[in-house]
Parts: structure tokens; C-alpha cells; sequence
């Protein structure tokens, strides 16, 4: 299907995240290169340090949040652009009032996901 509405694709709870939703916009199945997904965050949620082995390409539709990516942490906004390399650990905290939403691109391979032990630093 060439065209569809976002909101007819169902949001899943993401296991590792708090208050956490995502949506594959466009799945492997539907893009031969690269697979698109909305994530949405609620006041005070996240998703903590991990690893894929996939890059992730990002662009911030709503809100604001605090991300880190490596030991660096960057507050990020309504339409800022974020590149997070593969295997480089990051995480994410809505600092905002309102749902941090932002899209994700990344390739059609397989992402192996590592929660990292916050003890391990």
C-alpha cells in the first residue's frame, strides 16, 4: 500500500521503554530498503541505554527530551534532526509537558537490542 493514514497503523508498547509507544509506518515488508517508525513518549517517558545494531536516522515532530547518545547527552526539540551510529549506546527521557514524538528510520536488516546494565559504566 503506497499510501495510508498514521493513524490507522496500531501503536505497540515498546517492552523496554516507559510510556512508550511505536508505530511501524512502513515495515520491511512494505520499503525494500529501510522501514519507518513513529515513537511516542508520555511526560516522564523513556526508553533506557541500549545498543542496536542498526544506525538510526531521527526526526523530532513533537516535544522535547533529553537524549544520550554515547556520553554524550543532548536536549533535543521540534525538529531537530538526530543520527545515532549502530552499536553506540543512547536513551531517551521526555523532559516536556506533552508527548515526545519523533520518527525513526532505519535499515531493512536484523537489530539485535542490548539493554545496558546502568552499573556497567
Amino acid at each position: 500500500m503506497p499510501v495510508k493514514h498514521s493513524a490507522d497503523v496500531e501503536a505497540k508498547n515498546v517492552a523496554a521503554g516507559k510510556d512508550t509507544t511505536i508505530q511501524v509506518l512502513i515495515s520491511s515488508q512494505e520499503g525494500p530498503n529501510f522501514a519507518l517508525r513513529k515513537f511516542s513518549m508520555q511526560p516522564g517517558g523513556g526508553m533506557p541505554r541500549h545498543t542496536n545494531t542498526l544506525e538510526h536516522e531521527q526526526y523530532v515532530l513533537r516535544g522535547e527530551a533529553t537524549i544520550t547518545i554515547g556520553g554524550e547527552t543532548h536536549h533535543v526539540k521540534t525538529g531537530d534532526v538526530v543520527f545515532i551510529p549502530e552499536g553506540v549506546v543512547h536513551s531517551y527521557q521526555n523532559t516536556g509537558d506533552e508527548p515526545f514524538e519523533f520518527l525513526c528510520i532505519i535499515p531493512n536488516k536484523e537489530d539485535k537490542i542490548t539493554i545496558v546494565d546502568e552499573n556497567s559504566c
